[in-house]
């Protein structure tokens, strides 16, 4: 996959201590990864990398929202997304990113990409079970919740309901209520 040059950073010509850089990300980022379950995204990314003489410390914070359908009536909503990670960076031998929040690059690199840990925070603050705030609160007057309403099963409370159970248990229960 080629790297995506506005999240790049040429770290070599840093100073020592804390620099701030934002982006914005839009679908073209995500047809990049070729991941094709936003509609749309509008997401800020804010990431603090402070620099120090023996490695790198990056803290992403992300925020936003994105365009996804509702698993139960497919409705377009906008998904809020908030997100935050920490990672490490070390020099080494050789590049080595076995570890979720450390990354070992080569002695000598002089700029690292950010473009996985974003889109990897993106897809992890939206969550698995997609629900439409209008279907949780009872707004989203929808065809397919009136499909689903008509044919779930219809719970009928039976008036004589004592009378089907075995008159046992109703001795049982009256060894509760008599004390």
């Amino acid at each position: 996959m080629k790297a995506l040059k506005e999240f790049t950073i040429p770290f070599v010509g840093l100073k020592i201590g804390t620099h701030h850089f934002e982006y914005n990300v839009e679908p073209t980022f995500f047809e990049h990864f070729e991941y094709e379950d936003f509609n749309d995204a509008n997401i800020h990314v804010d990431l603090e990398l402070e620099k120090k003489t023996t490695l790198l410390e990056l803290h992403f914070k992300i925020s936003g929202w994105v365009k996804v359908n509702c698993d139960l009536t497919n409705e377009p909503y906008n998904q809020t997304i908030e997100n935050e990670f920490n990672l490490v960076v070390k020099f080494g031998e050789e590049y080595n990113d076995e570890h979720v929040d450390i990354l070992i690059i080569p002695h000598g690199t002089y700029e690292i990409n950010i473009q996985q840990y974003i889109y990897e925070l993106v897809i992890l603050a939206v969550p698995l079970k997609r629900i439409h705030p209008g279907v949780e609160d009872g707004t989203l007057d929808s065809d397919i919740l009136k499909k689903l309403e008509e044919l779930s099963p219809k719970l009928e409370k039976d008036k004589n309901k004592d009378e089907d159970i075995d008159p046992r248990w109703n001795t049982l229960k009256r060894l509760l209520t008599d004390k």
